[in-house]
């Protein structure tokens, strides 16, 4: 099963927006994220549905950040994005006759439940300022061994 990185890439692309300071065009964020600008607008489009970023045509438009740093968290995002799985992994028949499979589904679903329940948690608390906080750290650190 293929994993779903729009997470990933949506983090990306805001961060790139926050570095840049002013409006970046889906050409532009594409450039960034090696990837193509359908996507990126398609994927601007549900966070701009959501009061995360603003968009403006003509010379000087683009994909702007609008909503506060502070307020946006990873679970934000997860749930703009439309909540994709969060595993990869699963039963291989949900409702099985066996019972053998379904002592295996209970303890993997079980498990499974618990741990997506953790990270959802984790992603409430991890807010965009904070990813920014990070890179200027590791940015920080990339010049002092630049030196």
């Amino acid at each position: 099963m293929k994993k779903d990185s729009r997470l990933s890439s949506v983090l990306h692309a805001l961060l790139h927006m926050i570095g840049h300071g002013e409006p970046m065009t889906s050409e532009k964020l594409a450039e960034c994220m090696d990837t193509n600008p359908v996507v990126v607008r398609r994927t601007m489009g549900l966070l701009r549905k959501a009061g995360i970023v603003t968009s403006a045509r003509g010379h000087s438009g683009g994909w702007r950040i609008r909503a506060d740093l502070e307020s946006v968290t990873l679970r934000d995002l997860h749930h703009v994005l439309g909540e994709p799985a969060i595993f990869a992994i699963g039963n291989r028949n949900e409702t099985p006759e066996c019972l053998v499979e379904q002592a295996v589904n209970a303890a993997l679903g079980e498990a499974f439940r618990e741990t997506e329940a953790l990270l959802l948690e984790r992603f409430a608390n991890v807010t965009l300022a904070d990813l920014v906080v990070d890179l200027g750290r590791r940015h920080a650190a990339w010049r002092k061994r630049k030196g």
